[in-house]
């Protein structure tokens, strides 16, 4: 009988391990606050400081200023915290409440750096222009599936789609509805009430390299123009850097939405390849039927995952994104 090969999970078994530890972690820290602490939820993080949103009391939705104890880690927009106010008007938390979500992203130096925190959903935002890259998607994807996020694909400006790039959008968005993911499209012509629908009864991110509108999107349904954005060089399609901190904002209509710094680069060199089979889900259950358990689906005889690249059952798009992660991976392992 041939062998197979482990499962992704075995080798998440030391991180799930790791996030039980830092649970147990947040639940002393909660038992330990004092009594008379006050609900918060941060909003965002801005150097040394928290803004974070009273939850209870006279003051609720108000927004406070806080510093924060150095044993929590790095506070993130949507993290659920305990605060007490301080003499000067201002607060200090005192605890964090266990997170059920954590979307995280390496910084330059390659150390995991959390982005947005209790989160369930991430739309993960494309548009006509500037033109969507397979690669730059899949690697939204592949964290969004190792964080266990619904993620969504949102296609914007389409009032820009012409008869030269309607085949190749049309092709890209059917690839992905394939392999179930979920896709919405929107224009600057649509109203707000069109697009609350997305975004209601979710604690939602949205995500995307600079550009494809995404505070233009958040200024629409929030109905105000308290968002600054920048305008699209007409000489490169690329857009300026506006937003430099995640931060959350209240829908009118119903669930929370956390806008994240438009990046041109996702980084995933700190993942194993386990990890990536993991994150790409046509590969998931592949990697069951190879002979052999230490399989790296490269020149293997009787690799599943290299068969079924060969045969299209796994798009040439996404094969390619593979790869090309997975030298990313080896290269900086």
């Amino acid at each position: 009988m041939a062998a197979r090969s482990h499962s992704p999970m075995d080798d998440m078994a030391k991180r799930r391990l790791n996030h039980q530890q830092q649970r147990r972690i947040a639940r002393k820290q909660a038992r330990q606050a004092d009594g008379s602490g006050r609900r918060g939820l941060v909003i965002a993080h801005h150097g040394r400081e928290v803004a974070v949103e009273s939850q209870d009391g006279d003051d609720l939705g108000t927004l406070h200023r806080c510093h924060f104890r150095a044993n929590l880690g790095t506070l993130v927009a949507g993290d659920e915290v305990v605060w007490h106010p301080t003499e000067d008007g201002h607060g200090v938390v005192e605890a964090l409440a266990e997170r059920r979500s954590l979307l995280e992203r390496p910084d330059r130096r390659g150390r995991l750096k959390p982005v947005a925190a209790n989160i369930d959903r991430v739309f993960l935002m494309i548009a006509v222009e500037p033109e969507p890259h397979d690669n730059l998607i899949d690697r939204y994807l592949v964290a969004a599936e190792l964080v266990g996020l619904e993620p969504v694909l949102l296609l914007n400006k389409t009032d820009r789609i012409s008869d030269d790039n309607r085949p190749a959008l049309s092709q890209l968005l059917q690839r992905y509805e394939a392999l179930g993911y979920h896709t919405a499209q929107t224009s600057q012509n649509d109203s707000a009430t069109a697009l609350h629908h997305l975004f209601m009864g979710h604690t939602s991110i949205v995500a995307g390299q600079s550009g494809v509108g995404k505070s233009s999107l958040i200024r629409r349904l929030l109905s105000d123009d308290r968002i600054r954005t920048g305008a699209v060089s007409d000489s490169t399609g690329r857009g300026t850097h506006t937003t430099t901190t995640a931060q959350l904002y209240h829908l009118p209509a119903g669930g929370d939405l956390i806008d994240s710094p438009g990046i041109r680069e996702f980084a995933l060199g700190h993942l194993e390849l386990a990890d990536l089979t993991w994150g790409f889900r046509e590969i998931r259950p592949l990697t069951t039927q190879c002979r052999f358990r230490d399989c790296r689906h490269r020149k293997e005889p009787g690799c599943a995952v290299k068969a079924a690249f060969e045969d299209g059952r796994v798009s040439p798009e996404r094969a390619h994104s593979f790869e090309r992660i997975r030298h990313e991976i080896e290269a900086t392992s």
